[in-house]
């Protein structure tokens, strides 16, 4: 029997707005109480900035390391600018914050990559310090997103190509969320061969509806495409749960995502 898969809960699966009410540790307590490894802390999900403040987001890691749960810090944030420039201010606050955390990972959107990968620039933002605090060194990675912008395979696949060129392959990782190419109309059976050398964690959700009523949902235990989309990406690296947990039972509903998803 293949070995359990680390499993992170994403923190807007208990709900956008209870976690905005009642912060990220009291549903980090639930994601530990449902059996997870890992915990998303999600920037957009602060009930304000002061959150992002370092001091608070220390006190959230240390709070998180006692419950024996790592951390992801996710901020919105775009690696670049939609004029294709590395966003340097843009990633020198995600790597400042997630350190603070003491995140294991630091996740940001990919934004307007097109063509040229500024690999040293991110070489050298990584390794000028941010990560230094608790001796933590948070593993960069991008995701690809809903939007056109950002979320189309040719520019992950063009970005991994581009920082192997330049010969810093390796300074960032993918983050491949499954259900975020529906967003495009895009399968992503045939890209996960492609680009699964870079896939460093997943996040997995199906999704309902159509076009701008389209939802993240829970997959069904049968779910055929996703089992098939898992079997051809990386089965050693963190899954994380990004669709809404029933209201009505969420204790139940988490520890049977969290259980399932490590062994399928």
């Amino acid at each position: 029997m293949a070995d359990a898969v680390e499993i992170v809960v994403v923190a807007s699966a208990f709900g956008v707005n209870a976690v905005r009410a009642d912060g990220h540790l009291k549903w980090a307590q639930g994601a530990k109480r449902a059996g997870a490894a890992g915990f998303e802390v999600r920037r957009e999900l602060f009930a304000s900035d002061a959150d992002a403040d370092p001091q608070r987001l220390r006190a959230l890691g240390a709070a998180l390391a006692d419950l024996g749960l790592w951390s992801v810090f996710s901020t919105p944030a775009s690696l670049y600018a939609a004029d294709g420039q590395l966003d340097t201010d843009a990633l020198r606050v995600a790597l400042d914050q997630a350190a603070a955390l003491g995140a294991r990972f630091v996740k940001l959107q990919l934004g307007g990559f097109a063509g040229e990968a500024h690999g040293a620039a991110i070489v050298a933002h990584v390794a000028s310090g941010s990560g230094t605090t608790g001796g933590v060194q948070p593993r960069l990675v991008v995701e690809n997103g809903q939007l056109a912008q950002g979320g189309s395979p040719a520019q992950f696949v063009g970005l991994f190509d581009a920082l192997a060129r330049e010969g810093h392959a390796g300074v960032l990782g993918m983050t491949f969320d499954t259900g975020n190419w529906a967003w495009l109309d895009v399968a992503p059976l045939p890209l996960a061969p492609q680009l699964a050398p870079y896939v460093e964690y997943i996040h997995c959700k199906t999704t309902t509806g159509e076009g701008a009523r389209r939802f993240a949902s829970a997959p069904a235990e049968d779910d055929a495409p996703l089992r098939a989309l898992l079997d051809r990406l990386p089965r050693d690296v963190p899954r994380g749960i990004e669709f809404p947990f029933d209201p009505s039972r969420i204790d139940a509903d988490a520890a049977r995502y969290v259980s399932w998803l490590a062994r399928v």
